[in-house]
């Protein structure tokens, strides 16, 4: 079908783009017809899954294809009409598709290793307590009719507000907490209702896949602030306020997703000062505060809610099932976001905020979190010391949280590793698919919750001595 050239000056990408693009456009590829699958495709032409990835994500962005489901990708039908428009405009930057690698790679949980996956394992989970929590709910005279209060169960909304005030020091009464259908609804929320498109916005860099995709979406321009084994590149940050004049940072202070870094109560003052100097808004992503053996100042606390927005969640504590999460901010956007939340879906699930109630009422819920933090503990430990055998560098040593990310300093590039663990049956978290301008990169994010069955270790070895020798020649 296309002819790549391998050798050529002009990206594997670019070529794939051009050549799919000619075909639709000559209608050698009929509107309607199916292209071949990303593995399919990467197979055939001996390619990354990530370069075809990349390359379908601009096509659908252009409108030239469209991607329906698990059936795949197929030239849009549409598309006589939206050739010339496309002509005019082109995307400056290539962006990795993160919705597909999630779908495709991160849910496939038939593989036998899978250390690069985003939950924890069903036995490290607060299974027993949610259970007893469901048959309490079951057994329980509740109005099952209609719908429930806007902002969530007032039950939860207090206790949760309860927890926060005495384990985070965040002062904030009921009426300034709301649920959310997990804290993915939480961010969606806080960018639909803070950003325009066109806003220019910061994220961490590396950082959170899902929100840089839903920031994308709403048509923000992405600003990545270097995260460092430290906390934050404040200069660099400093650098960017003048330059690009932002409106709102999204951030995860303690805990980092993917590097698993945390930001000094320095750092996090200074922050505040800047984000009042330059008028920007902060919102706080703060989903493993579970996993803290000991809770940290964070920047909630710290400004009371006046310029931050604070998001947490039960999902990862309880069972990533659990679509339960909540976000804060002071009365007047709380109302607005409520308002959006309202418009877009009506109200959560009150079922399931009884059941999530009703598990942290248990009188085991914090004999779970405290073995939860020791296992992580452990994983760590353990983890940490088999990446370091086998010559990686690790960004910061932890033994909190769910996550390391380390590199082989002789693998530059990360994207062939990962492809020939997948055929391995070994998920692993490319580096790429956290960074914002999806540059290729040797980093990568461990869980350490699946990363310490020692037949992991024993297929990794031999990959990892491959790999880093192909990239020394």
């Amino acid at each position: 079908m296309l002819e790549l050239r391998p050798d050529s000056a002009d990206p594997l990408v670019n070529q794939i783009i051009n050549g799919l693009r000619e075909l639709i456009e000559n209608q050698t590829l009929k509107p309607g017809a199916k292209v071949p699958s990303i593995r399919a495709f990467a197979a055939t032409y001996s390619v990354s899954t990530f370069t075809v990835v990349e390359a379908y994500d601009r096509l659908v962005a252009q409108g030239l294809l469209v991607s329906r489901g698990n059936a795949g990708f197929f030239v849009n039908r549409a598309v006589p009409e939206r050739i010339d428009a496309q002509n005019e405009t082109e995307p400056d930057k290539p962006a990795f598709n993160s919705e597909w690698y999630l779908q495709q790679i991160f849910e496939s949980r038939q593989l036998t290793f899978k250390p690069g996956c985003g939950w924890l394992p069903n036995d490290w989970m607060f299974e027993d307590g949610l259970r007893r929590g469901m048959r309490q709910v079951a057994g329980s005279v509740m109005e099952l009719s209609g719908y429930g209060d806007p902002m969530g169960l007032l039950e939860l909304r207090s206790l949760t507000a309860q927890n926060l005030q005495q384990d985070l020091r965040i002062v904030a009464n009921p009426s300034q907490l709301m649920l959310t259908h997990g804290a993915s609804q939480a961010l969606d929320l806080a960018v639909r209702t803070l950003v325009r498109p066109g806003d220019v916005v910061l994220v961490d860099d590396p950082g959170y896949p899902n929100l840089m995709s839903i920031l994308r979406f709403q048509g923000a321009t992405l600003i990545g602030v270097p995260r460092t084994p430290a906390g934050y590149d404040l200069d660099h940050l400093e650098r960017l306020l003048l330059q690009h004049r932002p409106t709102v940072f999204f951030t995860q202070p303690h805990l980092h997703s993917p590097t698993c870094s945390r930001t000094p109560l320095a750092q996090l003052h200074r922050l505040l000062q800047l984000a009042v100097q330059h008028n920007f808004r902060l919102v706080e992503n703060n989903l493993y505060a579970d996993m803290m053996a000991a809770p940290l100042p964070c920047l909630s606390s710290l400004d009371q809610l006046q310029q931050v927005v604070y998001v947490g969640s039960y999902s990862k504590s309880i069972s990533p099932n659990v679509r339960v999460g909540y976000m804060l901010a002071n009365p007047q956007l709380i109302q607005q976001l409520l308002q959006l939340k309202m418009r877009s879906g009506l109200t959560t699930s009150q079922v399931m905020e009884r059941v999530v109630y009703a598990a942290i009422t248990d009188g085991r819920w914090r004999k779970h979190l405290k073995r939860l933090r020791q296992r992580l503990a452990e994983a760590h430990h353990e983890v940490s010391r088999q990446l370091t055998r086998l010559g990686l560098e690790i960004f910061v040593e932890s033994d909190e949280g769910m996550y390391l990310w380390a590199r082989h300093p002789q693998i530059a590039d990360s994207t062939a590793l990962v492809d020939d663990a997948l055929d391995n049956g070994i998920m692993l978290g490319p580096g790429q698919l956290f960074m914002v301008d999806s540059q290729a990169t040797g980093w990568m994010r461990f869980n350490v919750a699946f990363s310490t069955d020692p037949a992991l270790w024993r297929q990794l070895g031999p990959l990892f001595a491959r790999h880093s020798r192909n990239d020394s020649v």
